[in-house]
């Protein structure tokens, strides 16, 4: 397939080139042409693109009036100069001489006649056709050129089946890269790849994330542009505006016009320009005519530092001008070499006499005219492209040396075919005036580049190096001090769509571009990445964040501690209350027979005392952080406590109505009740139901310590999970219902003799007891923190209390303070006397 194919090409070429040299004459310039054992072409833009529109295939004439390029001459007489130093060297390439072939190229066409002419084979004008193309031999063993993308695609398109060196000085467009397209293509100036990437990290060192971009039609310009949107978005960046310069674009007409509108309405600070010179100064041209001042302008390295540029009329006074240019090194005596052309050619008879045809675009009048005062200025712009032709020269000439295995004397000399010098030449490296000159594996150089800002001296125009920027891996590195900003106060201009938010608030995108957002807080429990600016993150479970946080903090760990004061309080009063309990116990037990104590219960007393002191004992497990222990005992505990004493309250206000009310009236059902110890039946029966509440409670709905995270966004509540439990609601309904019962029986005594009597006491217990469960209950609805434990505390703390105040109290001051109410008469008496009202009655 590749025979047939290489044919092909050959096929064509041979026609190509029969065409092109049977129109055209092949007068040159002695400058244009030496000969040597080995040639080398060189292609330069010493004439302007011609641009007009033509009918008929013709090869454009580059040598026109008022069309000569100073740029293109600097690298002409680079290549001359190279070669000249090369053959005057004892050490690279020893009794070998090179030659070489230069052409102008001012227009696609010259550029292919240029490449036909390198094509042709040796001592002859013609391509012949062969069906191995490897061991095609041409009058060139390499090429250095052409000068833009355009030109340089079409060279390596035509050179590739020959895998003859082409090796570029200015052609940067990444697609050249491609080495199963352009196999033998090479370049000493980095790729557009590189100088996006610097481009890139330019605008995100200044923060710079809303931006305009302007490329040029061709290569160079659209494929810069389209890169250069690949790799924004990623980084943050947003294209507000983009748009292309045409080909046949001109200063003021309506399509200029346009993009400088559209430009305007952007508001963006900063636009990218990545365009070729000629293209750059029609837009800037554009740009000055509609008076768009107070933008930073980023250059590309094709005219960053150009003077084709900065002499622009009015342009000093755009703005900033930032810029990638490729990096600043000296050809050493090239200004010398010029001066001296000009000396050994001012006077010398012309190849080509006025008025004659001569179309082999090796021709160059200009040239013949300067002297050493008006020559064109080399410039750093056009010294820094020349050593990119000199080093291009040098490779070849060290690749050349290898293949010809020279030594310091000798090189021996035979054919050389191109491919053969074309893997020399990827292998080279060497130092050419301390400077490495080497390639990587796809022919691209390992060099950096240059960041310049343009300075304004009044009239005067230069650029200061404001930094650099590495490839491998690309890293930059700028002195921002450097920088003279256009606006007041030398502040560096900002171009954002949306001021940065505040911290602790995220981004909510507006529209198409990320870069146009709202501000909005982050939500309590959420705080902002700093590294990610779009997305607030949840704290994590024992942490917390406010609303609009930059960071979450350690919740705080919440129980009822033993050293609070509220504690201390509760915890002293319980005490007082056990106390009260035990010193009751002790009074009644050294009382026991006495009719006050026998009145209150007898032995039933104690019963109820411990109730009450088991009840005020659970208490000390709300204190401290909860445990199992703590957790399982602590309610259970007082419910139990409070049930038995409560069954032991109401059979006391039962028996109490039977004996003196029913026991005449029913006296069968007294008998019975009495006989079979009724009051103790029920208090065992009331307590053992209770009993078994409480042990399904802990069985089912088991008790146990837990972290709550949900009540408060700021505090972790170390408790119990038996509150609100199924357990505890049956629990508490069971002493809800012998509450009632107490106090019904005790409403069914209110008639009994006074030391009997005990409603007063009772509805007053009872009622301390509702009205401290329903504040509890209410206070729970509303609040579920740690104080809650203590709420419990003094809602149990207040039922007790009210219960041993309102039954026991009563009788202790009977005992201690009246003990001629604590007699048999007395206790006769109030009975008789409630019997003789009752028989009034």
């Amino acid at each position: 397939m590749f025979f047939w194919a290489a044919y092909l090409v050959s096929l064509q070429l041979h026609i190509a080139y029969c065409w092109a040299f049977s129109c055209y004459k092949t007068e040159s310039s002695p400058s244009f042409s030496l000969p040597g054992d080995y040639l080398l072409a060189g292609l330069f833009g010493l004439h302007a693109d011609y641009l007009q529109v033509r009918n008929q295939p013709q090869v454009t004439h580059c040598d026109r009036p008022d069309s000569f390029v100073g740029h293109g001459y600097h690298l002409f007489q680079a290549m001359r100069f190279s070669i000249e130093e090369i053959n005057n060297s004892t050490v690279l390439l020893p009794n070998v001489s090179l030659g070489y072939e230069l052409y102008d190229v001012c227009s696609e066409s010259a550029n292919v006649y240029a490449l036909l002419r390198v094509l042709a084979q040796q001592e002859t004008d013609h391509i012949a056709m062969q069906r191995d193309l490897h061991n095609y031999s041409s009058k060139v063993v390499a090429l250095i050129g052409p000068d833009n993308t355009n030109h340089a695609v079409t060279a390596a398109a035509l050179l590739g089946p020959f895998l003859m060196p082409l090796i570029s000085y200015e052609a940067s467009s990444e697609i050249l890269s491609s080495k199963r397209q352009y196999p033998s293509f090479l370049r000493t100036i980095p790729s557009d790849k590189h100088q996006v990437k610097v481009m890139l990290l330019l605008l995100r060192s200044f923060g710079w994330v809303w931006i305009s971009l302007i490329g040029s039609y061709g290569n160079y310009g659209q494929l810069g542009v389209r890169a250069l949107e690949e790799l924004a978005t990623p980084q943050g960046i947003c294209i507000a505006f983009k748009d292309i310069v045409p080909f046949s674009a001109q200063v003021g007409d309506l399509r200029m016009q346009q993009m400088m509108q559209q430009l305007a309405q952007a508001r963006t600070t900063v636009v990218v320009v990545f365009s070729s010179r000629h293209l750059a100064r029609v837009f800037f041209r554009s740009v000055v005519l509609a008076n768009l001042t107070g933008k930073v302008w980023i250059a590309s390295e094709d005219w960053a530092i150009s003077t084709y540029i900065t002499s622009i009329p009015g342009i000093q006074g755009i703005g900033t001008v930032l810029g990638v240019a490729i990096k600043q090194r000296l050809v050493p005596g090239l200004k010398e070499f010029e001066e001296s052309y000009i000396r050994a050619v001012k006077g010398a008879p012309r190849s080509c006499p006025k008025g004659s045809q001569c179309s082999t675009n090796q021709l160059c009048r200009e040239c013949h005219a300067f002297t050493t005062h008006n020559m064109p200025m080399l410039g750093t712009f056009s010294m820094s492209a020349a050593y990119n032709v000199y080093q291009a020269v040098y490779a070849v000439a060290h690749g050349l040396h290898q293949l010809l295995g020279c030594t310091s004397e000798t090189c021996s000399r035979g054919p050389v075919y191109p491919w053969q010098l074309l893997q020399q030449i990827h292998k080279v490296n060497f130092l050419l005036h301390k400077h490495t000159v080497a390639f990587d594996d796809i022919g691209d150089p390992l060099d950096d580049y240059d960041i310049i800002a343009w300075d304004w001296n009044g009239p005067e125009w230069t650029f200061e190096v404001i930094g650099s920027a590495t490839l491998s891996p690309v890293q930059l590195n700028i002195n921002k001090t450097k920088i003279r900003w256009h606006g007041k106060n030398n502040q560096v201009p900002a171009s954002v769509c949306t001021r940065d938010c505040l911290e602790g608030h995220h981004r909510v995108v507006v529209g198409s571009h990320h870069c146009c957002f709202e501000c909005m807080p982050c939500e309590a429990g959420t705080f902002l990445n700093k590294s990610d600016l779009q997305i607030c993150q949840p704290c994590g479970k024992e942490e917390w964040a406010p609303v609009g946080s930059t960071t979450c903090f350690s919740r705080t760990v919440e129980f009822l501690t033993w050293h609070e004061p509220v504690s201390v309080v509760l915890l002293t009063a319980n005490t007082l209350l056990l106390l009260l309990v035990i010193g009751t116990t002790s009074l009644f037990i050294r009382h026991l027979h006495t009719p006050v104590v026998r009145s209150a219960g007898g032995r039933m007393c104690f019963f109820m005392l411990g109730a009450l002191a088991a009840g005020s004992c659970s208490f000390y497990g709300f204190f401290g952080e909860p445990t199992v222990p703590t957790c399982l005992l602590r309610q259970p505990l007082f419910s139990l406590g409070f049930a038995v004493f409560l069954s032991c309250l109401t059979i006391r206000s039962f028996q109490l109505v039977v004996i003196f009310k029913f026991s005449t009236k029913v006296p069968m059902f007294y008998h019975t009740w009495a006989q079979n110890h009724g009051a103790s039946l029920f208090v065992a029966v009331s307590s053992t139901v209770h009993l078994l509440i409480c042990l399904m409670w802990l069985a089912l709905w088991t008790p146990l310590p837990t972290r709550e995270y949900q009540r408060f966004p700021h505090l972790i509540i170390l408790e119990c999970t038996e509150v609100n439990s199924v357990g505890f609601l049956l629990a508490f309904t069971h002493n809800i219902l012998l509450s009632i019962s107490t106090f019904a029986c005790s409403y069914l005594g209110k008639e009994l003799p006074e030391n009997y009597n005990e409603a007063k006491c009772v509805t007053f217990s009872l009622l301390l007891n509702f009205v401290s469960w329903i504040t509890f209950f209410t206070m729970s609805s509303i609040y579920q923190g740690s104080s809650l434990s203590a709420a419990y505390v003094t809602a149990g703390l207040t039922t007790l209390s009210g219960g041993f105040s309102g039954y026991f109290l009563p009788k202790c001051y009977v005992i201690l303070c009246r003990p001629d109410l604590n007699n048999t008469e007395h206790f006769q008496a109030s009975i008789l006397d409630y019997t003789r009202r009752s028989g009034s009655t």
